[in-house]
């Protein structure tokens, strides 16, 4: 009982408009209420024994060690945890995991600014002002959980190491290396209970993962830079979406015309060689996306793909807007010249879950064209109407000329309602 006055007291002055500028231990119970600023000078540390609540506002210009408990009501949104420094690195330590509401990252005065060897959760927005999270030479983690985001990341604030996420949302990874921001996404488990953990390498994956050791659609693969992506819980798979900058890290030879050529690729374990997981460009905004969901996970990166043979017949032409509002226009997804190419061809559309909600065979032979509805042999939630939005196609055209191959050729598709 007595350390528990003794740090309501010290709340007190504290809250009063007090600065401690000496350390600030606690051992009992520390609330820091809504509406209500707490700040720490000199380094705090949470021991085994304290509980920290956090829903207010608690500044902390220096070191901040947890071997107790750090949380924040449940229900409450109103907590922020402000790591501000301006004399040095800021260490954020401990033995056990700190929960935090909202948090600002802002230290200008050193790189990297934050020495994580702790595990801290957001549950609201991190907002990356100004200094890097490395959790890579120190042995922490960053976790976003459900709900979670973050904002003004940029090369002089993200995290150098690994970020984990957990949830039912698409998520970018605030993920860099050697002061560059390199972000990685996600698109959106359907389990609650997934997690899954990015990390970015700005330095060549050949001495790991012979880029000799590959599929022979691979034509070159990024020597500067490659992602780690793992599952770490759920069942649920995902779409990866990897980002490129042609003025820093990203070799200008995979870069080059045509972009459709670049494709996502994975090194496979159990194959021991990188295959490709194929790849939708958006050249205006510098990033490549599986058209489904990732085949396994690791280490992947960016390559040029040979998108095939010449097929012995005129440049398909897809038009990739779907208006299913009966005024006869654009009502149904055409892909022009397929089956002057091949009549042999498959055709199959993902929702942006990567979940597959249209498949067919031989395309346009006799009415099997995809019109806004979920239809085919393995789709969810059959014959009923898509809603607005973007999904993904994967066309694969079989060719048995003299070296038989599939052609497989993807991007977007846009359907709308009205």
């Amino acid at each position: 009982m007595k350390s528990r006055i003794q740090n309501i007291f010290l709340t007190l002055l504290l809250f009063l408009g007090g600065i401690i500028t000496a350390q600030t231990v606690n051992v009992g119970e520390l609330f820091i209420t809504s509406g209500t600023t707490m700040s720490t000078v000199g380094a705090m540390d949470n021991k085994s024994s304290g509980n920290l609540f956090n829903d207010g506002e608690f500044i902390l210009y220096s070191h901040y060690n947890n071997d107790g408990l750090v949380s924040f009501s449940s229900g409450s949104h109103s907590g922020i945890t402000r790591m501000i420094g301006s004399t040095g690195f800021q260490q954020i330590s401990g033995t056990m995991p700190m929960q935090w509401n909202d948090a600002e990252f802002k230290n200008n005065s050193i790189q990297p600014a934050f020495h994580l060897s702790n595990e801290v959760s957001i549950s609201g927005t991190a907002d990356f002002k100004q200094g890097i999270i490395d959790d890579d030479e120190y042995g922490g983690l960053l976790v976003f959980e459900n709900k979670s985001k973050h904002i003004n990341v940029s090369d002089n604030s993200h995290v150098d190491g690994k970020v984990q996420k957990s949830g039912q949302e698409d998520f970018t990874y605030p993920i860099g290396d050697k002061n560059k921001y390199r972000f990685a996404g996600i698109s959106a488990p359907k389990e609650i209970l997934s997690s899954f953990t990015g990390k970015y390498f700005f330095e060549d994956s050949n001495a790991l993962y012979p880029h000799s050791q590959k599929t022979k659609e691979i034509v070159l693969i990024n020597n500067q830079e490659y992602w780690t992506l793992d599952k770490t819980a759920g069942n649920s798979d995902v779409m990866l979406t990897l980002s490129w900058d042609e003025t820093s890290t990203t070799p200008a030879d995979i870069l080059v015309s045509p972009q459709t050529s670049i494709h996502i690729v994975r090194w496979d374990e159990a194959q021991n060689r990188w295959i490709d997981e194929g790849g939708v460009v958006d050249s205006d905004k510098k990033t490549v996306t599986t058209p489904v969901n990732v085949s396994g996970y690791s280490v992947f990166t960016t390559a040029r793909v040979d998108d095939g043979i010449v097929l012995p017949c005129s440049t398909l032409t897809v038009f990739n807007a779907v208006s299913a509002d009966g005024d006869g226009k654009n009502e149904y997804f055409k892909i022009g010249g397929l089956t002057e190419c091949s009549a042999d061809n498959t055709v199959e559309i993902y929702n942006r879950w990567g979940v597959k909600v249209y498949d067919t065979v031989n395309y346009d032979s006799n009415g099997n064209v995809f019109r806004g509805y979920s239809e085919g042999r393995t789709t969810i939630s059959k014959n009923e109407m898509l809603p607005t939005g973007t999904y993904f196609y994967i066309i694969n055209i079989k060719y048995s000329g003299t070296t038989p191959q599939v052609i497989k050729k993807s991007g977007y598709l846009y359907l709308t309602r009205n």
